[in-house]
C-alpha cells in the first residue's frame, strides 16, 4: 500500500469525525501491516475499503470508552498495548526492509559476471598470445606518442583487450574523460563521425606530455564507406591531440586512405598451448573440477578463439559442475569429433555404407551442414593418413564447403562428398 493511502486514511478520519487516538494509532498499524504484506488498493475500491476499516476501528474505540469511570485505566492500558504493538510492527517492518535490501544486494552480487570480463587483462604484458603484436604495443605503452592503429585479426584473439589495456596504461586516471569507445552496437554513420567524434576530438583535456585522447572504433569493418570517408579528414585535422584505434576482423574492408594513415597490427588465432595455459589459470582461480580431456574438448571447440574457450568453460561448469569431454560437447552443441573421425575411418577402410549411416545420424540430430563439414575439415587436417590422400580429401572438402556456402546444404551434397572421398581412396590404392 503506498503512502498516499496512509494520508488518505488520515483525511477520512478527520472528515468522518473519527479523530480518536485509538483510531489513528490502529490505522497506522493497519498501514504498516499492509505495507509489509505488499498489499495495494486501486483507486476504485480503495476509499470504500478504508472507510469500512475505519468504521470497524471506531466501533472498537467506542467499546473501549463505554465505562467512563474505569475508562481511563482501560484506555491507558490499551494505549500502552497499542504503543508496544506499534513499536513491534515498526521494528518488524524495518527488519524486513533491511533483509529485503540485503537480499537484493546479495542477488545483484551473487550472479557471476562472465569470466571473459572478470579475467580480462588490464596490462598489455598480461595479454596471451601474439607475442610480436603485444611487444609492439608494450613499446608504445612505455614511450607514449601512440600512432593511429588498425588492429586486424580473427575474433577472440585480443584486439579489443589490447587497445583497452594500452589506453589504460597511457592515460591512467584520465582514461574516462580522454577515451571515446564506439562499437558495432552504436550508430556510426556519417552524422556520428561529423558530430560525436568531431566534438570529442575538439574537447580540451589536460594530459601529460606525449599522451593523446584515444577514439576506439571496435569492429570498424562494419562502418559504412561514407562514414569511413568522413573519418579520414578528421584523423588529419585533430592529429595533434587525438589518436584513433580501429579494431576489425578484415583490414581489407577499411578504405585505403585510412589504412595509409594507420600502423597495422595483425593478430592471429591463438595456439592450443596458449589457450590451455589460460584455461588452467581460470579453472584454478574459480575452483573448477575438470579432467584434461575436458580442456582438450574446449580447445577443439574454440578453434583459437580465447573468448569462445572461456565462455565454453563457464557454460560447462555452470551446467554440470564438472568439465569433461561429454559435458563440453553437450553444451557447445557441435558434432562430436569422435563421430566424424569414425566416419573418416570408414571411408578410408572402404565401408562407405557405414560412413553414410554415421553422416545420417549427425544430420538427423539437427546439426547444420556447415557445422558438419567444418568439423570434418578439422578432423581430416589432423588425421594420420598418406599425404597425397590428405590433400585430395581437403580439396574435395573445400569444394563441398563452397557449394554449401552457396546454399546447397542438403544431405545429398554431404553424401556426394563422402563418395568423392571414397573414390580418392580407391584411386590412391590403385
Amino acid at each position: 500500500m503506498s503512502e498516499r493511502w496512509l494520508f488518505t486514511g488520515f483525511r477520512l478520519i478527520v472528515e468522518m469525525g473519527l479523530d480518536d487516538l485509538f483510531v489513528i494509532k490502529k490505522w497506522n498499524l493497519f498501514w504498516l501491516r499492509s505495507e509489509r504484506e505488499s498489499k495495494d488498493y486501486n483507486s476504485n475500491d480503495g476509499f470504500s475499503l478504508i472507510e469500512v476499516h475505519l468504521q470497524n476501528l471506531m466501533a472498537d474505540a467506542a467499546g473501549v470508552n463505554l465505562d467512563e469511570s474505569g475508562g481511563s485505566g482501560v484506555v491507558a492500558e490499551v494505549s500502552v498495548g497499542i504503543q508496544e504493538e506499534e513499536a513491534t510492527e515498526v521494528e518488524i517492518c524495518r527488519r524486513e526492509i533491511s533483509m529485503a535490501s540485503s537480499s537484493s544486494s546479495l542477488s545483484s552480487h551473487g550472479y557471476e559476471i562472465p569470466w571473459v570480463e572478470k579475467f580480462r587483462p588490464t596490462k598489455v604484458k598480461d595479454i596471451v598470445g601474439n607475442a610480436d603484436a603485444v611487444s609492439r604495443l608494450q613499446v608504445i605503452a612505455r614511450d607514449g606518442n601512440m600512432p593511429n592503429l588498425i588492429l586486424a585479426g580473427p575474433p577472440g584473439t585480443g584486439k579489443t583487450t589490447s587497445i583497452l589495456a594500452l589506453a589504460h596504461e597511457l592515460l591512467g586516471p584520465n582514461y574516462k574523460e580522454a577515451v571515446l569507445e564506439l562499437n558495432a552496437s552504436d550508430d556510426r554513420g556519417i552524422d556520428v563521425v561529423r558530430n560525436k567524434i568531431k566534438m570529442f576530438a575538439q574537447k580540451k583535456v589536460t594530459l601529460p606530455a606525449g599522451r593523446h585522447k584515444v577514439i576506439i572504433l571496435d569492429e570498424a569493418d562494419s562502418m559504412t564507406s561514407g562514414a569511413q570517408q568522413a573519418l579520414r579528414r578528421t584523423m588529419e585535422i585533430y592529429s595533434n591531440s587525438t589518436r584513433f584505434a580501429l579494431a576489425c576482423n578484415t583490414s581489407s574492408k577499411i578504405i585505403e586512405p585510412i589504412q595509409s594513415r594507420c600502423a597495422l597490427v595483425r593478430f592471429s588465432r591463438l595456439s592450443d598451448d596458449e589457450i590451455l595455459g589460460r584455461l588452467k589459470v581460470v579453472a584454478d582461480a574459480e575452483k573448477v573440477a575438470y579432467v584434461p580431456e575436458g580442456l582438450e574438448a574446449i580447445i577443439f571447440t574454440a578453434d583459437g578463439d580465447m573468448r569462445q574457450a572461456l565462455n565454453n568453460l563457464q557454460a560447462t561448469y555452470a551446467g554440470f559442475r564438472f568439465v569433461n569431454q561429454e559435458n563440453v560437447f553437450k553444451v557447445c552443441d557441435q558434432p562430436h569429433p569422435l563421430h566424424v573421425k569414425n566416419m573418416v575411418r570408414n571411408v578410408i577402410e572402404g565401408r562407405f555404407d557405414d560412413a553414410c549411416s554415421g553422416l545420417k545420424q549427425l544430420y538427423d540430430l539437427g546439426y547444420s551442414p556447415t557445422d558438419i563439414i567444418t568439423t570434418l575439415f578439422r578432423i581430416i587436417k589432423n588425421y594420420d593418413m598418406a599425404e597425397y590422400l590428405k590433400l585430395e580429401f581437403m580439396k574435395e572438402t573445400g569444394f563441398a564447403h563452397m557449394r554449401i556456402c552457396d546454399g546447397v546444404g542438403s544431405y545429398l551434397q554431404l553424401c556426394g562428398l563422402l563418395s568423392k572421398l571414397s573414390i580418392a581412396c580407391l584411386t590412391a590404392k590403385a
